[in-house]
């Protein structure tokens, strides 16, 4: 049994989306935001106090995108992977990494001195200049979604999660402003998958059963 720890429509959302895709058993625990100071006891289970966190046997892992690595490819074979074999392995992969690294990094920027911050230390200049970051690289998915439906291998992958997480975030954030007509008709794809509502509805579920506040940056 998988075990993920989570909180709502944070970076742990990419694992709870590939569970939900492929169908797998799975016990998720709820976590208040930012559990690193309102979860206490969670730091003798992760350290870092960060999540996600996934617990697969002896397997411990705490990065989202390699979770949803480790998940199609462990408990595949699954369409959701492209393997080595496959001529976009490396588009894969690259679309994988860039949805962490190149596109949520600047938004943690915006969602920290827009949210978590105390109203006294919250920079209004630095989330101007990361809204700009995050539009600027948003913008070189257009060409290659007015082309193709998804990211790469000529189907859903968990590529797609990745950057699929970052529109969802983006759109938390009041980011979405940025979304050029391609990447938004992207979002509305990936957005209606069975497999995002289940992970939806099975977070919300989930937080009212635990009695676990909804995170804060939840747009209205």
């Amino acid at each position: 049994m998988i075990t993920l720890y989570h909180c709502t429509s944070a970076r742990s959302f990419r694992p709870l989306w590939t569970i939900e895709e492929m169908g797998l058993p799975c016990e998720l625990k709820m976590l208040p935001f930012p559990p690193r100071a309102l979860a206490k006891d969670y730091l003798g289970i992760n350290p870092l106090g960060t999540i996600p966190f996934m617990i697969d046997g002896d397997t411990r892992m705490s990065e989202s995108a390699a979770i949803c690595q480790y998940l199609a490819e462990r408990h595949g074979p699954s369409p959701l992977a492209v393997t080595k074999e496959e001529a976009d392995f490396g588009a894969y992969l690259n679309f994988l990494h860039f949805g962490e690294a190149t596109l949520t990094v600047p938004q943690t920027i915006v969602l920290r001195y827009t949210h978590l911050e105390p109203p006294e230390r919250r920079l209004p200049q630095a989330v101007d200049d990361y809204r700009i970051v995050f539009h600027g690289r948003l913008k070189k998915l257009e060409p290659l979604l007015e082309r193709q439906e998804f990211l790469c291998a000529g189907r859903f992958t968990v590529a797609d999660v990745s950057v699929g997480y970052a529109l969802l975030l983006a759109e938390r954030l009041r980011l979405d402003d940025g979304f050029t007509p391609a990447v938004r008709a992207y979002w509305e794809r990936l957005r209606g998958r069975e497999g995002f509502r289940r992970a939806m509805q099975r977070q919300e579920r989930a937080a009212a059963e635990q009695g676990v506040t909804p995170t804060p940056h939840r747009r209205d």
